[in-house]
Parts: structure tokens; C-alpha cells; sequence
């Protein structure tokens, strides 16, 4: 668990009610949306656009894992 929190330390702020999760959900949100808009900027570049396809994705599933992990946390299913 410890790991977890050390590699989404966002998703694991304490949450007092559900707009807080809401919250935090949305800024999860509009930060992989700024950072996917900012690497499809590089996409452009017909040699190293597979690379950022690449790295788009995993930043879109780091976000996703985390708005997950925020979930369960406020659900108190993570101990």
C-alpha cells in the first residue's frame, strides 16, 4: 500500500465528503487532459509520433488508475 502512495500520492488525500471527491476526480481529469493536449502538440513529428502515442497513453492511464484509486480510498475499500 505504502508503493500506492508513493506513486499516486494525489489520489490518496484525505476526503472529507463526496464533493471533495468530486474535486478531486475533476482535477485529476483536467490535469491529463492539459498534459494529453500538451503531448499531442509533439504528435506532429511523423518520426517519433508512435513515442508519443505511446507516452499520451500511459499518462491516460496513470490518471485513470489514480481517479480509481481515489475512489476506492474514499470508499475505504484500501486499508
Amino acid at each position: 500500500m505504502e508503493i500506492l502512495k508513493k506513486y499516486f500520492p494525489f489520489s490518496f488525500v484525505e476526503k472529507k465528503d463526496v464533493v471533495a471527491l468530486i474535486i478531486n476526480i475533476v482535477i485529476q481529469l483536467v490535469i491529463g487532459l492539459v498534459i494529453g493536449w500538451v503531448i499531442s502538440l509533439c504528435g506532429g513529428i511523423p518520426v517519433i509520433k508512435w513515442i508519443v502515442g505511446l507516452v499520451g497513453g500511459l499518462v491516460d492511464l496513470y490518471f485513470l488508475v489514480g481517479i480509481v484509486l481515489s475512489c476506492l480510498d474514499y470508499f475505504k475499500v484500501l486499508k
